[in-house]
C-alpha cells in the first residue's frame, strides 16, 4: 500500500511575481478545494502520528498524510478551519527557536518574511487535534553542521518543544530535505518515530520510516495534477531511486 504524505508550506497570498520560491504558498481556495475533493472521493487527511500505521501496513484505508513545514502563522489561520471542518489531522513541523519569529533563513535568497506562529497558536493547532513536529532549532542545513550540533538541533528542538507542548513530539522533518545517513541515526536514537523528506514519491511499509519520501503541492498544482499526484502512481514515476 502506497501512501501519499503531502508537502505544504504557506496557506495564503503568494508572493509578487519573480519572488523567489513564490510557488510554495499555496492560495487557501486551492487548499480548500484539494480537500475537499479528497474528502469526497472517500480519503481521510491524516497527521504522520495518525498516518504511520497504514504506512508500516498495519492498518489498511484510504488515507492520506499532510504536513506542512516551518509553521507559518498563515497555515493556523487558513488550513486549521478546513481541516477541522472535514475532520482532517496534519502535522506542522516547527522551528523551536523562532516562535513568534519569521522564516530568517529565506532572507539571504530574497524570499520575504513571513510571522511563524507563537507557543500560544501552536497549543491551539495541537488542541484542535493536529500534530506538532520537530524541524530543528534554527532551521539549519544539518549536513554542514558538526555531528555534535547536528545532533544538538535535533534533540534538543524535541525537548523544547514538547516542554512547550507538554505532550510528546515524535514526528521530524530534515531542514530543505538534505541529510546523511548519519543523521537519521540521530534522529531515530533521539526518539522519533518518524521523519519526512522533500524527496518525491509516495510512502510505503518498505521506506524506511526515518526517510520518507513526500508529495509536494505548488501554487501551480491543479487540482487535476493535485489528485494525480495523490491517486496515480505519478509521483512514484519520478522517484529517485
Amino acid at each position: 500500500m502506497s501512501i501519499p504524505i503531502l508537502m505544504y508550506h504557506q496557506i495564503g497570498v503568494p508572493n509578487p511575481k519573480g519572488t523567489p520560491f513564490r510557488g510554495l504558498t499555496v492560495t487557501p481556495d486551492s487548499f480548500a478545494r484539494q480537500m475537499r475533493w479528497m474528502r469526497r472521493l472517500g480519503y481521510r487527511g491524516l497527521s504522520m502520528r495518525d498516518v504511520m500505521p497504514y504506512v508500516r501496513g498495519e492498518r489498511q484505508g484510504k488515507v492520506f498524510g499532510i504536513t506542512f513545514d516551518d509553521g507559518y502563522r498563515n497555515v493556523l489561520h487558513n488550513a486549521m478551519p478546513v481541516l477541522s471542518e472535514l475532520g482532517f489531522t496534519a502535522t506542522n513541523y516547527f522551528v523551536a527557536r523562532q516562535f513568534d519569529g519569521g522564516n530568517v533563513w529565506d532572507e539571504h535568497k530574497g524570499i520575504p518574511f513571513s510571522a511563524l506562529m507563537t507557543v500560544g497558536e501552536m497549543r491551539e493547532w495541537a488542541q484542535a487535534g493536529n500534530e506538532v513536529g520537530s524541524h530543528t532549532l534554527d532551521h539549519v542545513h544539518l549536513p554542514e553542521m558538526t555531528p555534535e550540533e547536528a545532533r544538538r538541533q535535533i534533540v534538543e528542538s524535541k525537548d523544547e518543544l514538547e516542554q512547550a507542548l507538554g505532550a510528546p513530539v515524535t514526528a521530524f522533518c530534515y531542514p530543505y530535505g538534505d541529510h546523511g545517513p548519519e543523521h537519521r541515526v540521530m534522529v531515530r536514537e533521539a526518539g522519533y518515530d518518524n521523519a519526512t523528506l522533500t524527496q518525491r514519491g509516495l510512502a510505503a511499509a518498505s521506506d524506511d520510516p526515518f526517510g520518507l519520501p513526500r508529495v509536494t503541492v505548488a501554487r501551480s498544482t491543479n487540482i487535476i495534477r493535485f489528485l494525480q499526484k495523490c491517486l496515480t502512481r505519478y509521483e512514484d514515476s519520478r522517484r529517485r531511486r
